[in-house]
């Protein structure tokens, strides 16, 4: 499937949203890093028979904001409002990945009468105590390596070098095993980081804890270095009526690296 010659269904707030598939439930993807609504063209694929799919690429993430940077709270009200366009009368699905995941959650917490369901790869209780305390001290070394590297990527893009940014960021993009292609990686998109570590737009310290008041499915790559969600998460997942978590033999893009599997898990929760 391809979507470079669709046209936009609509667009909120200078975002292009794309609606695609037929049915009385609405899917609504959000990506994660350094992806792009694309990631979901093989999940839209398998489901748009069944139900209602629509995605967007998340601010930044096609091509340099314009203006002031968006805060968390700005970030929620744009996914709000996609949700309140696409679906004015009924609660939406979401289905999550990445730093998709951490918006998608923000959204649920904040306007829980407007989700009726989650769907969240690869990302759990991120910001809970249980979570960091499942993690080695190698791990949080890790974690820390990586995600100030990107946000200093994205300051170099920003302030010194576009050309240099975008190499630091397809470097780490490529160690990652990100499927993304190259090409299409920018430092821009390394905006998350920023927020999360140098406090851009505000930063990420007002974000709500993780616990979801909607049936869940919860998908993650089991062959990381590291996990992003504790035992604890798995555990709740698991003997919560209408959850469910599932671990698959891949990495962190598990939409791509087990397609099939990942969209027969979708297919039958769904229904």
């Amino acid at each position: 499937m391809t979507t470079e010659w669709m046209t936009p269904t609509f667009t909120v707030q200078g975002t292009e949203v794309f609606v695609q598939g037929q049915g009385a439930q609405t899917l609504v993807f959000i990506h994660g890093w350094p992806d792009t609504h694309r990631l979901w063209d093989s999940a839209v694929q398998a489901l748009q028979g069944q139900h209602r799919c629509v995605r967007f690429t998340l601010p930044g993430f096609a091509a340099p904001t314009v203006g002031p940077s968006r805060s968390l709270a700005d970030i929620t009200a744009l996914l709000l409002a996609v949700v309140d366009r696409a679906s004015p009368d009924q609660p939406v699905t979401l289905v999550l990945h990445d730093w998709g995941c951490i918006f998608g959650y923000e959204l649920a917490a904040r306007h829980p009468q407007r989700i009726a369901r989650m769907v969240g790869v690869d990302i759990g209780d991120h910001n809970a105590n249980t979570y960091l305390k499942s993690l080695t001290g190698g791990h949080k070394l890790m974690i820390l390596m990586y995600q100030l590297f990107l946000a200093q990527a994205w300051l170099v893009g920003r302030f010194v070098s576009t050309a240099l940014g975008n190499a630091m960021t397809r470097w780490m993009a490529r160690a990652m095993g990100c499927p993304t292609p190259s090409a299409q990686v920018h430092s821009y998109m390394n905006v998350p980081y920023a927020m999360a570590w140098l406090g851009l737009g505000g930063g990420l310290g007002s974000a709500l804890q993780v616990k979801p008041h909607c049936p869940m499915l919860y998908v993650y790559g089991k062959h990381k270095p590291f996990m992003f969600h504790s035992p604890r998460w798995l555990e709740q997942r698991n003997t919560t009526p209408g959850d469910k978590a599932v671990g698959l033999p891949c990495g962190h893009w598990v939409m791509v690296d087990q397609a099939s599997a990942f969209e027969a898990l979708l297919l039958e929760w769904l229904a």
